[in-house]
């Protein structure tokens, strides 16, 4: 596995300072994707090398003759395929689209990064139409997680490739979707950060849909500060080192941590390492008060005919499925169909209920500066023991349970590592309201500091 990349703002002080160029970061992403013994060729569904080249010699120059450029100017990331890109077909992780027309033109959240900079080097795997919180695909291959990689665990998903390239220094971010927890889970899964903003703060116009009412486009990195600099790029906020979460700014931040629904069925790994983590939260100074929030054990219930993503994704599938059924993933396919399953009274009733537990939610969380719970139950399984539909099904559930709460809500939210380094990845999740991501941003770099004086 090759080096991973330094944290976006340390990249940005090394160029500014001519520590390093563009060029050479570029050709280090390049090399660790193109590395005989990685997992490049079931990260990435394409790269763009000469493009990336020609792009960081253009940044390098104007560097060298003193004209100013963004601070992200010349920083590689990885783009999901899911989203437009000038010149590319999107085939969302899918034989269905291989056709496809190119697209002509970047998705405004795309044409944002580029705007501030960052130099795509290519396209990442993902669960087909990204309709998985597992990673698995079997028309690209799946990457296999950094951690215990000799078994071959799942790498997480939908955004498996972007979550692969950051641990395994292919670009120093990676760009994905998330529509119940598809940049946090991964990010759990291989012990990196996800963020999933509030959905409304950041086009997805130009992104193949799963869900119009759930869909997000988030990051992944190897600090808060990386996703927050993704995020404010995404959002098309300008990055200046200056304006970044300062961990020192809080003192005794209040947090809720989450007992019911988000624990049952969690394992032992996850239930140690999660409480462990939660230790350093409180010498650090931060108040913990246990809590419930009854009204999310209505969850299942409400989302039981396949909630949102079944009948929206089917309303975009309809025509590819009467034509090309047989080129979708078998897994996927069935959870598109379910769609059939809604009726117009079903999907109304599922959007007023949605509209209550928001409004409960609101003065539930009110009470805290952040909610914290595991962001999955259980540690990485094995791509071999999720070969049956049964398994499969139940371990997809599993792994999107958590984060899926924070998009019924309308809200944000994080995940950070927690584990002790060297055991298996484990996800702390915090969560806000929606259109509260620069508090939750500086909630979050406070819990990354208190962490890692832990480990120290």
């Amino acid at each position: 596995m090759s080096e991973a990349f330094a944290p976006l703002l340390h990249l940005t002080n090394d160029l500014a300072t001519g520590k390093t160029t563009s060029r050479a970061l570029v050709e280090q992403a390049l090399a660790a994707i193109a590395a005989p013994d990685g997992e490049g060729r079931r990260t990435f569904v394409q790269t763009h090398a000469e493009a990336a080249r020609k792009q960081a010699e253009a940044y390098d120059a104007q560097r060298k003759a003193g004209i100013s450029v963004p601070p992200l100017a010349g920083i590689p990331m990885s783009v999901k395929d899911l989203f437009d890109e000038a010149g590319c077909i999107t085939t969302a992780g899918s034989r269905v689209l291989e056709d496809a027309p190119r697209a002509t033109q970047d998705a405004p959240a795309l044409c944002n990064l580029k705007q501030a900079g960052l130099i795509s080097v290519g396209r990442t795997t993902m669960t087909e139409f990204a309709f998985s919180g597992v990673g698995v695909n079997p028309h690209t291959g799946t990457p296999a997680n950094p951690w215990d990689r000799a078994t071959m665990r799942i790498p997480g998903g939908s955004s498996s490739g972007a979550a692969i390239s950051v641990t395994d220094g292919m670009a120093a971010i990676g760009i994905g979707s998330d529509t119940g927890g598809s940049c946090r889970i991964p990010a759990a899964l291989t012990g990196i950060v996800g963020y999933k903003p509030t959905a409304s703060r950041i086009s997805t116009d130009g992104m193949v849909p799963l869900s119009f009412t759930l869909d997000s486009v988030g990051s992944l990195g190897r600090t808060v500060s990386c996703c927050w600099a993704a995020d404010r790029a995404l959002s098309g906020q300008s990055v200046r080192a200056e304006d970044a979460p300062d961990p020192t700014a809080l003192s005794a931040p209040r947090f809720g941590v989450l007992q019911t629904y988000v624990l049952d069925g969690i394992d032992n790994t996850v239930a140690a390492a999660y409480q462990n983590a939660l230790q350093p939260l409180e010498k650090s100074g931060a108040t913990l008060q246990d809590v419930t929030f009854q009204a999310l054990t209505t969850l299942p219930e409400l989302n039981r005919l396949g909630g949102f993503p079944a009948p929206e994704s089917l309303t975009w599938h309809e025509k590819l499925i009467a034509t090309k059924a047989d080129l979708y993933d078998p897994f996927v396919l069935k959870r598109i169909l379910r769609g059939k399953e809604q009726n117009a009274v079903d999907y109304i009733s599922l959007m007023r209920n949605r509209k209550s537990l928001i409004t409960k939610a609101h003065g539930f969380f009110d009470n805290f500066d952040a909610i914290l719970l595991p962001t999955v139950p259980i540690i990485a399984p094995r791509m071999a023991d999720l070969t049956e539909d049964e398994t499969y099904t139940r371990t997809n559930l599993l792994l999107l349970r958590n984060p899926t709460v924070a998009n019924f809500l309308d809200g944000c939210a994080i995940s950070l590592p927690c584990h002790t380094q060297g055991t298996a990845p484990v996800g702390l999740m915090a969560m806000c309201m929606g259109h509260q991501d620069d508090k939750l941003f500086a909630l979050a770099a406070w819990m990354e500091r208190a962490l890692k004086h832990s480990a120290l």
